[in-house]
C-alpha cells in the first residue's frame, strides 16, 4: 500500500526532473558559451577566412587560370595557381587522409597546407572516423584520436621533405596548417608532431608554427587542448554542433540511421553528469586550442546580426552542451564560415582603421601580452580543476619573456620526453615515429616505451 502511493510522488518528481533538463537545454543558446569571453582583434584574425578559402579551394577540380571555378566565394579565392605546389586527392592518398593542397602564400609569407573536410560517399573517410575508440591512442601526456593521428603522420611522411625546403628557403615564412571539420582534426594533429618534432623540418622555431581548424571535432584530451593553444586556434561558428558534440566520432557513424536519438540521448546524459566528472576524465576529447567563437544570432531575435568574434582558451566550460537550434547543421558548413569571418573582420578593420597607427601598434603588442597571459592563466586553471596530466606554465619558452621578443629571439621549450633523441628519429618515419614511442602494458594501456630510449 505504502509503495503504491509512493508511485505517484516518483512520477511527479521524474516529470519535474524532465521538465527542468528540458527547459534549460531550450534556452541554452550558442552565445552563452562564449558570453564572458573577450573581443578578438583584427590582428588575430586577419588569416581565418583566408584559410577557410584554401580549404574551399580544394573542392575545385582544376584550378588553373583557364578553367572556370566552380565553387569560388565571391571575389574568389585569392588563390595564384602557380603557388600551388602540389594537390593530393583521394586517388593519390589511397583513403589515408583527405584532398589537401600546399600553397606558397608570397603576399603573406605563408606556407599552408589546407585539408578538405568530410566526403559523405568516401568510404575511406568513413574508416578514418572509425578508426578509434574511448582510450585508445595515448600521446604526448595526453589523449587523442587514433584515426586523425595516422593520417597526420601520413601526410608528413609524404610532405616532410618538401616542407623542409621550403621552411629552408624562406626563413621568414610561417607554416600554417588549416582544415575544416575532419581536416581541422587531422591540422591539429599535424600541428601537435610537428611541434614536438622541429628538427625533422630543420630546427624551425614552435613560433613559426600555427594551426587554424574550421569547425573541428573533438580530437584531443582537454590537457592538450589547453597545452597547445598557443599555436592551434579552432574557429566555431555560434551553433555548430560538431565542436559540442562529446559523443565519440566512432559511435556518431555507427550509429548514423538513429543520429536523432543518440544525440538526444548523449545530451540528456552530458546534462545529468557534474561538470567536475568531465574536467577529470582524461579520455573525454575536446575542441582544439584557442576557440574564436564567431556569433552572428541572438536568443528570440530573428534574422542575423553583425557578426562578432570572441575568444578565450577555456577550461571549463569548454562547448560542454549541443545547441538545440535549426542551425546547428548549417553553423558547421565552410561557406557559412567563410562568408561571417570575412564579414566580421572587414568591421573589424573599419573600427582598427579610425584608430591612429602607433594606437594600434601598441594595442597589438598589448594583444599579444595578453594572450600569453591568457594562456598561462588556463594552464593554472587546468591545475587547479585537477584535469588529469595537466601542467602549470613553466618559467621558460613562450610563457615568460618571449612576448616581446621576436619569432626567431623566442627561447624553445624543453624537447617532450614522449619522442627519442633527434637522431633516432631522423631514421624513422613519421608514422614509425608515432608507433614506436609507446607499447601496452599488462592492463592493455599504451604507454611510453623505455626501451627507445635506452
Amino acid at each position: 500500500m505504502s509503495l503504491a502511493c509512493g508511485l505517484p510522488l516518483l512520477e511527479c518528481v521524474y516529470c519535474l526532473a524532465c521538465a527542468r533538463w528540458a527547459w534549460k537545454r531550450c534556452l541554452h543558446t550558442g552565445e552563452a558559451d562564449s558570453a564572458t569571453w573577450g573581443l578578438a582583434s583584427a590582428a588575430d584574425f586577419e588569416p581565418v577566412p583566408r584559410m577557410c578559402r584554401l580549404v574551399m579551394a580544394n573542392y575545385e577540380p582544376d584550378l588553373s587560370a583557364s578553367a572556370p571555378l566552380l565553387f569560388a566565394p565571391p571575389g574568389g579565392y585569392g588563390v595564384d595557381p602557380a603557388c600551388v605546389l602540389r594537390r593530393r586527392t583521394y586517388a593519390d592518398t589511397r583513403g589515408r587522409v583527405t584532398p589537401y593542397l600546399l600553397y606558397l602564400d608570397h603576399a603573406h609569407a605563408d606556407i599552408v597546407l589546407a585539408l578538405r573536410g568530410l566526403n559523405l560517399v568516401k568510404e575511406s573517410d568513413y574508416a578514418l572516423l572509425l578508426d578509434n575508440r574511448l582510450g585508445k591512442r595515448r600521446f604526448d601526456g595526453g589523449y587523442v584520436h587514433n584515426g586523425l593521428l595516422r593520417a597526420a603522420g601520413w601526410v608528413l611522411d609524404a610532405e616532410c621533405d618538401l616542407l623542409r625546403d621550403l621552411l629552408e628557403r624562406y626563413p621568414d615564412y610561417t607554416l600554417t596548417f588549416t582544415g575544416h571539420s575532419l581536416g581541422a582534426g587531422i591540422a591539429a594533429m599535424l600541428t601537435m608532431v610537428v611541434v614536438l618534432n622541429l628538427d625533422k623540418l630543420g630546427n624551425v622555431e614552435r613560433s613559426r608554427t600555427r594551426c587554424y581548424a574550421m569547425a573541428p571535432a573533438r580530437c584531443m584530451s582537454l590537457n592538450l587542448a589547453v597545452r597547445y593553444a598557443d599555436v592551434i586556434n579552432s574557429v566555431v561558428l555560434q551553433d555548430d554542433f560538431l565542436p559540442r558534440t562529446a559523443t565519440p566520432l566512432e559511435d556518431i557513424f555507427k550509429s548514423i540511421l538513429c543520429l536523432p536519438c543518440l544525440l538526444c540521448l548523449r545530451c540528456l546524459r552530458d546534462t545529468c553528469i557534474p561538470e567536475d566528472a568531465m574536467l577529470k576524465d582524461p579520455r573525454r576529447l575536446y575542441a582544439p586550442g584557442r576557440i574564436y567563437h564567431i556569433v552572428e544570432r541572438k536568443m528570440c531575435r530573428c534574422g542575423r546580426y553583425p557578426p562578432v568574434v570572441k575568444t578565450a582558451v577555456p577550461v571549463d566550460g569548454r562547448f560542454e552542451h549541443i545547441v538545440l537550434s535549426c542551425n546547428a547543421t548549417a553553423d558547421h558548413a565552410i561557406v557559412w564560415i567563410e562568408r561571417e569571418a570575412q564579414k566580421a573582420l572587414d568591421l573589424m578593420l573599419e573600427e582598427t582603421m579610425a584608430v591612429p597607427s602607433e594606437q594600434r601598434m601598441e594595442r597589438n603588442e598589448t594583444l599579444q601580452r595578453e594572450h600569453v597571459e591568457e594562456h598561462k592563466a588556463a594552464l593554472r586553471r587546468a591545475v587547479t580543476l585537477s584535469v588529469p596530466d595537466a601542467r602549470a606554465p613553466l618559467p621558460y619558452g613562450t610563457f615568460d619573456d618571449d612576448a616581446g621578443r621576436r619569432p626567431w629571439q623566442q627561447q624553445q621549450p624543453e624537447r617532450s620526453e614522449s619522442f627519442p633523441p633527434a637522431g633516432a628519429r631522423q631514421r624513422m618515419s613519421w608514422n614509425d615515429l608515432i608507433e614506436r614511442v609507446f607499447d601496452k602494458d599488462e592492463d592493455g594501456q599504451i604507454v611510453l616505451r623505455s626501451s627507445v630510449f635506452s
